[in-house]
């Protein structure tokens, strides 16, 4: 597999969110806002390759008796990171994700990721598989919050852009709508997939 194929895998024909449908807690429960969407997909992803290059780099050194423990324990290294980072200059944005920052440590996509790819290949592949996987679980969480926040608030990134005679769908905020449109989004990715099958075929 070319470079190029390893990030599309991630970020299209695997996406975690879309397609495999892992680590949805956090997606569900703060897409209530574009901000929150992309500050916690920047920080999975950060994690996520973060840990995808150490856990490469070390794959020969670690017995396979403790490798689940020893890519626990990097993966809580790297979410210690961001967490401490982004409490101390996205403090906002800190408070609005709140216990999800250290969640992302048993995140499934991340320690799949570290057991599936990064543990069997080099550094510069596990690099690209990382930012490919993490772009696609931005990707999906752009996509959701950005609808939450435009049919539960009017608004993209706190900016008014539907008249203020709209009526706020409240329900697109709440973990209803959440489960709803997750649902539809992951359905219209269902759809696409199969009319590109069936061209090729």
């Amino acid at each position: 597999m070319n470079k190029l194929d390893i990030f599309k895998n991630g970020f299209i024909n695997e996406n975690p969110i879309l397609v495999q449908q892992v680590g949805m807690c956090a997606t569900l429960a703060i897409t209530t806002s574009l901000v929150n969407g992309i500050g916690m997909g920047v920080a999975v992803t950060a994690v996520l390759t973060g840990s995808n290059i150490v856990i490469s780099a070390l794959r020969k050194f670690i017995p396979d008796e403790v490798r689940i423990p020893a890519f626990v324990i990097i993966i809580a290294a790297f979410t210690t990171i961001i967490d401490l980072v982004m409490h101390a200059y996205t403090f906002e944005l800190y408070q609005a994700l709140g216990v999800f920052i250290p969640l992302i440590v048993v995140n499934c996509i991340i320690l799949a990721r570290a057991e599936a790819f990064a543990s069997k290949n080099g550094v510069l592949d596990s690099t690209i598989d990382g930012l490919g996987m993490g772009a696609g679980y931005l990707l999906a969480m752009i996509l959701l919050s950005s609808i939450r926040e435009i049919l539960g608030n009017g608004t993209i990134l706190g900016f008014r852009i539907l008249p203020e005679a709209y009526e706020p769908m409240m329900m697109s905020v709440q973990p209803p709508g959440a489960f709803i449109l997750l649902g539809l989004l992951i359905g219209l990715v269902n759809c696409l997939s199969k009319k590109k099958k069936a061209k090729k075929a």
